[in-house]
């Protein structure tokens, strides 16, 4: 026997039932409010060619990709990002339309993740992109987008915390590191790993701008850490991003979203496309993030159209694992119709009756009433009608 023939992939599951029915409702109502915001579905193919992923200012890392080739030799890559997919068909297909552009997904994204972390490879993944539309009423609008859509899942506690990639960028250059050593700062930023952190930036030269990076992950709350950032990092150019981050969380204030806001100086999402705001969203109960966008003023140059953007993606199993029990099963049916030999179209006429008015009516494959009857007792199925001349009702 071939042994895997029996196993789904690392990374990747099986989704039943429950699950199943999980998500779809976490996708219809966030789709519903997308569409009632002005935004409108595209769908870009699961396979792309890898340059669309690679380029040398904002390309992923090769190994995050899972990679194939296509007749003609070409190097292909299933989709590891929704985004740059969506920042191509903008300067593409889309390039002579009215911006901004109001586009949303509902697809899958495909990324291998270090081994025995228990992250998944396949995510379904559900977000908006604003696209020709740069400044702050943009950053403001897919911030509340970000909120109701967590919102209108129907969780009771998650937050968005909300950060600007401005805070690492500019420190960051001033350090003249490579491109590894500029890399591996940031992941210990983003992983709050302060004694690494500290370790590292005690080595650098420039001590002020050092001092003002092992800052940044303590650099966490309400509107006052603006005012300790301005104190801590003592840098004129970080201003702007100061004034931008207290406006909008003054905004979000005024509409009545501030006890679900944080800010965060710390967030520096490895993604290498972020040139302004960054955000993400968490629910609790769950211990990775749901949520997570910013905006990306540079990606597009890439694709042959230079313009602003901004958006965010939304992990749909991550929301439906919250709002599920543990143990998936499969849901019962209202009614199990069994026919009598001979009564089958008449058992089936039943069933399209019964489905117009709204229930879920489920036909006997069984040759007996009393196979058809421990099937309704072990599934769960509270009514069988039996179908003959007449027509009888029989609660299990």
């Amino acid at each position: 026997m071939q042994k895997n023939k029996l196993i789904a992939p690392e990374g990747t599951r099986d989704i039943l039932f429950e699950d199943c029915a999980a998500r779809r409702r976490v996708e219809e109502k966030i789709k519903a409010l997308f569409v009632s915001r002005g935004f409108t579905e595209v769908i870009t193919p699961g396979i792309e060619f890898y340059d669309v992923f690679s380029s040398e200012t904002h390309g992923l890392p090769q190994e995050t990709m899972y990679k194939l080739v296509d007749s003609k030799g070409r190097l292909l890559a299933l989709k590891p990002d929704l985004t740059m997919p969506i920042a191509r068909l903008a300067a593409t297909r889309l390039r002579d339309q009215v911006r901004p552009l109001r586009l949303f997904y509902d697809q899958n994204i495909y990324t291998i993740t270090p081994a025995l972390t228990g992250r998944s490879h396949e995510i379904p993944q559900i977000g908006v992109e604003i696209i020709g539309a740069g400044g702050r009423r943009a950053d403001l609008e897919v911030l509340v987008l970000a909120l109701e859509t967590l919102q209108s899942c129907g969780l009771d506690d998650f937050r968005l915390e909300i950060g600007h990639i401005g805070f690492f960028n500019t420190l960051i250059r001033k350090l003249n590191l490579d491109e590894e050593q500029s890399e591996e700062i940031r992941t210990l930023i983003q992983t709050k790993n302060y004694p690494a952190l500290n370790d590292m930036l005690d080595r650098m030269e420039d001590k002020k701008t050092a001092a003002s990076l092992k800052q940044l992950p303590a650099l966490f709350g309400g509107e006052e850490v603006l005012d300790e950032a301005a104190a801590a990092l003592d840098c004129p150019e970080l201003a702007p991003y100061l004034d931008a981050l207290r406006g909008l969380y003054q905004a979000l204030s005024g509409l009545g979203l501030g006890e679900r806001v944080s800010l965060d100086l710390g967030i520096v999402n490895r993604t290498g496309y972020y040139t302004g705001i960054v955000f993400k969203g968490y629910i609790q109960g769950l211990g990775a993030t749901a949520l997570q966008g910013g905006r990306y003023d540079t990606l597009l140059a890439d694709y042959g159209q230079d313009e602003p953007a901004v958006g965010f993606s939304l992990n749909v199993d991550a929301v439906a694992k919250v709002l599920l029990p543990a143990q998936p099963k499969t849901p019962a049916p209202d009614v199990l119709v069994f026919a009598e030999e001979g009564y089958e179209v008449k058992a089936l006429l039943e069933i399209r009756k019964l489905a117009s008015h709204g229930f879920c009516a489920e036909f006997s494959p069984f040759e007996t009433f009393e196979q058809s009857r421990l099937y309704a007792v072990k599934r769960g199925i509270p009514v069988v009608y039996v179908v003959n001349e007449d027509l009888m009702e029989v609660r299990v």
